[in-house]
């Protein structure tokens, strides 16, 4: 049976005014909801914790210097940037952790059950709904709200969760086609194809009630989380034919969030020409050839942002990441993903051009062969 079909088994309409009762509180105690885990009936640890080393990136000298602003807590609590890119040695991280809630509700992007209360994404209308038109036995939640905000954040984190959803209940995200991935503009274009790919069926809802709900804690960089990170990898990779190459550069453009590159196409074409990289745009290509032009790729070179866990989720081990920087807006996101899969992180930040940056094409070839030789070689 499918999870639609469970799903249409199980329905019928509820009324609450939990969400209500929420509001209320809010402004008249302003103390903050509980968190879902507090009131969870059962807890149990789904994959340990460890301790792993996060080794310096490759940079040039001076590099650090050049930023003007930091966006280092926008995703993990973990080091300030700065020390993350000069290596912090050794790091703690946390275990994988499932949580089991009885009689919760979802209304309208948000999660409740009693004083607890979680968004996985913002309303879709002034007032919160009463009516609930879904009951459901046992689901799994997989989404989070930054992987319903960002694409990079639903590839690298919710489409990995969605196999241990699938183990506990029916799967669900708050995400519907209309605004799913919607800061990542072409997300919405790629995430059915990966969906499709991955062999993702989840049920989409903004209203439910759940007799019996699963949650997870699943933000750790664990081996764990590497293990089924390197699986959809090779999951995508199954669908191409593909041989190791020196590396692709991912375009971004001016989608998402501007991090205007004025250069870009010309630093794209000079490394196509100097050592044979390919060039690929999501904005203008499917997942299949998007997949295809990165698989094998030995090195991915783009703007830092979302777009690159096209080519992050399908880099080998001991394969190389650079990010171009600009200098406004400084972000190691994606050094927490090599870290844990043993792959090298390098950065060049770009200088002020405008409303936007350039980087020197001299210092991206310089900052590549900085890293380990391995690399290139076929």
């Amino acid at each position: 049976m499918s999870s639609t079909d469970t799903l249409a088994n199980s329905s019928q309409s509820r009324w609450s005014l939990v969400a209500y009762k929420h509001i209320l509180k809010a402004r008249f105690t302003r103390k903050p909801p509980l968190t879902l885990q507090s009131v969870a009936v059962k807890t149990w640890e789904i994959a340990p914790g460890e301790t792993s080393i996060a080794p310096p990136a490759f940079f040039l000298p001076n590099q650090l210097e050049r930023v003007t602003g930091w966006a280092g807590d926008l995703f993990y609590p973990f080091e300030h940037p700065r020390r993350t890119m000069e290596g912090v040695g050794s790091f703690e991280h946390g275990p994988t952790h499932g949580y089991l809630l009885k009689d919760v509700w979802l209304i309208d992007g948000a999660i409740y059950k009693d004083d607890a209360k979680s968004w996985l994404s913002p309303r879709s209308q002034w007032l919160p709904r009463v009516r609930v038109e879904n009951e459901i036995d046992r689901g799994a939640i997989y989404c989070t709200a930054g992987g319903n905000k960002w694409f990079g954040s639903w590839l690298m984190d919710d489409c990995i969760t969605y196999p241990m959803a699938c183990e506990e209940g029916i799967p669900v995200t708050t995400a519907l086609p209309a605004n799913l991935v919607s800061t990542a503009k072409t997300g919405i274009l790629h995430a059915p194809g990966y969906e499709d790919w991955l062999g993702m069926t989840p049920v989409r809802l903004r209203n439910a009630f759940f007799r019996e709900l699963v949650i997870f804690d699943d933000l750790s960089q664990n081996r764990h989380k590497h293990f089924r990170f390197r699986a959809m990898g090779e999951r995508l990779l199954s669908h191409v034919k593909y041989n190791s190459h020196p590396g692709v550069f991912v375009l971004r453009g001016n989608k998402g969030e501007l991090r205007l590159l004025r250069n870009e196409m010309e630093l794209a074409e000079h490394l196509r020409d100097r050592r044979g990289f390919r060039i690929i745009d999501p904005a203008r290509s499917d997942v299949a050839t998007i997949v295809a032009a990165c698989a094998g790729a030995r090195v991915v070179v783009g703007i830092e942002g979302s777009h690159l866990i096209h080519g992050v989720n399908l880099l080998p081990l001991g394969g190389s990441l650079l990010v171009l920087q600009p200098p406004n807006r400084f972000l190691c996101f994606f050094k927490y993903l090599t870290d844990r899969d043993h792959q090298n992180f390098g950065f060049v930040v770009g200088t002020p051009d405008g409303d936007g940056f350039r980087i020197d094409a001299d210092e991206v070839e310089r900052t590549l062969d900085l890293f380990p030789v391995d690399t290139f070689v076929g």
